[in-house]
């Protein structure tokens, strides 16, 4: 297929809009899969993305379409995650396109992710062709959608296509809008091979497979190629392209989208969103918008049983020749034995990964308190990056700790207002500015600490709001914060597994709702053990836990009172050298259940 009638684009949209029904609809309206292979969420490979609807890895397919005007076009259409977490995943997709589908449902109307993919393709000059999905539903509000899509987008209302992908409406007016609005491939006339990896994947019989997008020149089998990085060397043994299984073919030419399978044996040699090139005869500059993917929430995962730690090093390490992003260490704690310090990309890729190594290789595990890395200045002049609260040096030795920042847009009911706005100050976040997007729902722009949302602020963002809330954020600068480590001292001992790192004004707060958690669960010894919440030297809460306790009185029978008193003492004097000496074991199932609770 020549240049003037290949069209690459991708489906944006918020989470739930309808994006993998849409990319059903277009592959079925095409006859690229037979009716007879086809099935719900075909795209979505893993049982994961099929029970939750998400899509978690990104799956190109190239179409033939007929157009009514006459020409063959070939249509490739490059799928792409939808959390936040994946937003550099997105990115790299968008970059392999020239245009994009916008889907907005038409019940909920345009929601934060839209604004953000909205944001991120105008970014890169694409054409942007809107689409109000779901107008079958009782509740769609098609002029509240097209007034939104005005007024938060700045994009025409008659250029939305009204269509329901789960009904097949409006389907053939998408085609033919992709044929006629986007354009054909860019930068195909540059001089030298470039080709974007926009993603990989790891086959045990083949190795490393790029999913690239070529935007000048042509590569084939038995080129030797280079990454342009870091000038990594690359044998090329097979190119084709998917349908929307692979399909091997001779060569990939300009403008087209396929995969290239290469003679690496690791998926961390290979970087999204890194230039493929001819190794004889390199191209002089990268395509734009390369950068390195960085984990930023970190978390230690411990097998539940210890004798499974052999089968979890097993299991992180298959899935990291299928995912780059996942960061892992060994690390031991005294509580929960051996296990591994893991870098995640956010909390959805920790629920995906901690999901795949329960099911997919069967090992139950525990995750601790979820951080993120801090900025520690020393009082030598050092600046240390700490992900694990154990490693925070003494606080005599600390000149200033700070901590990453987002900025959040989020989008809510204007009744819901005054709540979200107490949510976003509990969470230590400035509302920076506030914007009326129409007569029921807002968006503001918020600055919260990283650390803050790791838990439970989208959860409460969602109850305050009735479900109609929605948030996306965007890594921002690091901060300066009143930040230190809490310790949980247990019989004077500190417990590795609770440390944490607080803001010292929640300090107090946090060390008491946790030492009265423990007080609960650790069972009573043969002496009162104290629960302490500590920071440095200072001690800012207590729980203890009581003492099991022999009668032994019940031998007296009669006689007088000091007789008991002495057996009493005697008691007390025991119980008081046996603490000094006395170790307390803290069952596993204390850490499962403390762990599980924060």
């Amino acid at each position: 297929m020549d240049l003037q009638h290949t069209r690459n684009f991708s489906i944006i949209a918020h989470v739930d809009h309808g994006k993998t029904t849409l990319s059903d609809r277009l592959l079925e309206s095409t006859q690229t899969v037979a009716n007879r292979e086809m099935k719900e969420q075909l795209l979505d490979s893993m049982d994961l993305e099929r029970e939750r609807g998400i899509t978690i890895k990104s799956h190109p397919v190239s179409m033939a379409y007929q157009s009514e005007a006459g020409p063959m076009y070939k249509l490739n259409l490059i799928d792409t995650p939808g959390h936040v977490d994946f937003s550099y995943e997105v990115s790299r997709s968008l970059a392999a396109c020239e245009g994009a589908l916008l889907l907005i449902d038409a019940a909920q109307g345009v929601e934060a992710q839209t604004v953000a993919n909205a944001h991120l393709a105008t970014s890169q000059n694409l054409t942007i062709i809107p689409v109000i999905n779901k107008i079958d539903l009782p509740s769609a509000d098609l002029d509240k959608c097209l007034r939104q899509l005005e007024d938060i987008l700045a994009i025409p209302g008659e250029d939305a296509i009204l269509a329901s992908a789960k009904n097949g409406i409006g389907i053939t007016e998408i085609l033919e809008a992709v044929s006629a609005r986007i354009p054909p491939p860019r930068w195909a006339d540059y001089d030298g091979t470039r080709c974007l990896i926009f993603d990989s994947i790891y086959d045990s019989y083949q190795g490393v497979i790029c999913y690239v997008r070529v935007f000048s020149g042509t590569i084939k089998p038995g080129d030797t190629a280079m990454l342009m990085s870091d000038g990594l060397k690359v044998e090329i043994k097979e190119v084709g392209v998917f349908t929307p299984a692979r399909l091997k073919t001779k060569e990939l030419t300009a403008g087209n989208v396929g995969y290239i399978v290469t003679n690496i044996k690791s998926v961390a040699d290979i970087k999204l969103g890194d230039t493929l090139t001819h190794m004889q005869s390199p191209a002089k500059e990268m395509l734009p918008g390369y950068k390195e993917v960085r984990p930023m929430v970190f978390s230690g995962m411990y097998p539940l049983d210890t004798g499974d730690y052999e089968k979890l090093k097993a299991a992180l390490g298959r899935l990291r020749l299928n995912d780059a992003a996942l960061i892992y260490q060994q690390e031991s704690s005294m509580a929960l034995g051996f296990g591994f310090r893991c870098g995640f990309l956010g909390l959805l890729h920790m629920e995906v990964i901690q999901e795949r190594i329960r099911r997919e290789h069967g090992v139950d595990i525990i995750l601790t308190y979820p951080s993120v890395i801090y900025r520690v200045e020393t009082t030598k002049g050092e600046t240390l990056m700490v992900d694990n609260p154990v490693n925070m040096p003494a606080p005599n030795d600390i000149e200033d700790i700070l901590e990453p920042t987002i900025v959040a847009a989020i989008h809510i009911p204007t009744d819901a207002v005054g709540d979200v706005l107490a949510l976003v100050m509990e969470k230590r976040g400035i509302c920076e500015h506030t914007e009326t997007l129409d007569d029921s729902r807002l968006m503001l722009t918020c600055r919260l600490p990283l650390n803050e949302i790791l838990v439970d602020f989208f959860d409460r963002l969602k109850s305050i709001t009735h479900g109609y809330g929605s948030m996306d954020y965007e890594v921002g600068e690091y901060q300066s914060a009143d930040l230190v480590k809490m310790d949980i001292l247990v019989n004077a001992d500190p417990v590795d597994a609770f440390a944490s790192i607080v803001h010292r004004q929640k300090a107090e707060n946090k060390g008491r709702q946790l030492c009265e958690r423990l007080a609960e669960i650790i069972p009573p010894q043969m002496f009162k053990i104290p629960i302490q919440a500590a920071i440095g030297g200072k001690i800012i809460a207590r729980e203890t836990v009581r003492a099991l306790r022999k009668d032994v009185t019940a031998k007296c029978y009669g006689g007088d009172i000091t007789r008991k008193r002495k057996l009493l003492e005697k008691q007390k004097e025991g119980k008081k050298r046996m603490k000094q000496v006395g170790n307390v074991s803290i069952p596993q199932e204390a850490f499962i259940k403390v762990l599980k609770t924060n």
